[in-house]
């Protein structure tokens, strides 16, 4: 749901030339040196987007979730790493609070994360509780007033930077699965909260990812996410699912700009005395990249809208995450393909995208992961459709 069209148009158009004009020049650089400058970060802070997603009320846009997808595919047609910056804040980061926050924590918080003051991150994952995330072995146990969170998190974006954590422990060492697990609020400086320095990656350098470590951390009840043990999980599935069409939106800018570039190339590169944008094989890999894309862009906006409508969109979220990611993975593919060995030489932009985008696949659910969740909400509607009938 777009809302005021001309004041959605006027903000856009505002991020559409901010990505262009100061990031895209940029992308080489933090790549290479692993850093998103200071500056930038700052212009980001001064336009808004940290709060893009956070109400109005506590100082962010509030955007809808079809207006959060527009913007989500114009910020990411430039290297990934920038979006991570501040895409935590308005997205993962800040959504816990949203959605299930007490008016306190909302007070605090949002403000704060919206104006970019604060960096959030979203402390899930551990070594055995990746895909299986109920499999949390960190805990916080209560000590009077207060709890005291020991355990460890991994693969943590922003987790080397971040002002407030998000943090997700059993609190309840009896319950099973996802019974028992609570989310709190820890800021940076709580005594025995540690966090690692960066971590080598793959791609998307730039972007800090790293371990959260919690040694007996200790935090007042009022930390807990909506001050009510044992429904972290609950929490946590709420965030995702709306991230996961933000996140299927980030997938499908990075793979619009890989369709221009291999247009642009095979128009200016030349083998047997001719363009290789006459050769038919080149146009089927920029054909199928192109369908592709939109048919990606059509399911996310569609989505968005729906959810905006207020419809449980928990299998099509899955849905665009699977298309999308997997979608970008083969057109960064076709992308290197078409430039040929310049494609996989360093500082090549498709060589950069390719590594960059595969990480897609992988967080926020692995796409094996969401076909499992796919087929089984598909088999549950066919039965529940069976027995109304």
């Amino acid at each position: 749901m777009i809302r005021h069209p001309e004041k959605f148009g006027a903000l856009l158009a505002e991020v559409r030339q901010f990505v262009r004009a100061e990031c895209l020049p940029l992308e080489e650089e933090v790549d290479r040196n692993d850093e998103i400058p200071e500056a930038l970060v700052q212009r980001m802070r001064e336009i808004g987007l940290f709060g893009h997603s956070i109400p109005e009320a506590y100082g962010g846009a509030g955007l809808t979730t079809e207006e959060l997808s527009l913007v989500n595919i114009e910020v990411s047609q430039v290297a990934t790493a920038f979006r991570a910056r501040f895409g935590g804040n308005t997205g993962i980061a800040s959504e816990s609070i949203v959605v299930d926050g007490t008016p306190g924590q909302k007070k605090t918080y949002l403000p704060r994360l919206a104006s970019g003051e604060m960096t959030g991150c979203f402390a899930l994952t551990e070594p055995e509780a990746g895909s299986d995330a109920t499999a949390q072995k960190t805990v916080a146990v209560r000590d009077g007033d207060s709890f005291l969170i020991t355990g460890k998190k991994c693969f943590i974006t922003n987790a080397p930077i971040a002002d407030l954590f998000t943090v997700f422990a059993r609190t309840d060492p009896d319950a099973k699965g996802a019974k028992g697990i609570t989310a709190f609020l820890v800021e940076r400086g709580a005594p025995g909260l540690s966090t690692s320095a960066p971590c080598r990656k793959l791609g998307q350098h730039g972007s800090p990812v790293g371990e959260v470590v919690l040694d007996r951390v200790r935090v007042a009840a009022s930390a807990i996410v909506g001050g009510i043990e044992g429904q972290g999980f609950r929490t946590a599935m709420k965030t995702l699912n709306k991230q996961r069409i933000n996140l299927a939106a980030l997938c499908t800018g990075p793979a619009i700009r890989l369709v221009e570039e291999m247009a642009k190339h095979a128009q200016s590169r030349r083998q047997f005395g001719q363009p290789i944008g006459e050769f038919q094989l080149v146009q089927q890999m920029i054909a199928e990249s192109n369908t592709e894309v939109h048919a990606a862009r059509a399911l996310v906006l569609e989505t968005a809208r729906k959810r905006d409508d207020g419809a449980d969109v928990t299998m099509e979220a899955s849905m665009c995450k699977l298309f999308a990611s997997e979608m970008c993975g083969r057109v960064a593919d076709r992308a290197v393909q078409v430039f040929g060995g310049g494609g996989y030489m360093a500082g090549n932009v498709a060589e950069r995208f390719y590594r960059d985008v595969r990480l897609f696949r992988l967080y926020e659910g692995t796409s094996q992961i969401h076909l499992v969740n796919i087929a089984k909400r598909t088999i549950a509607l066919a039965a529940q459709e069976a027995a109304n009938a």
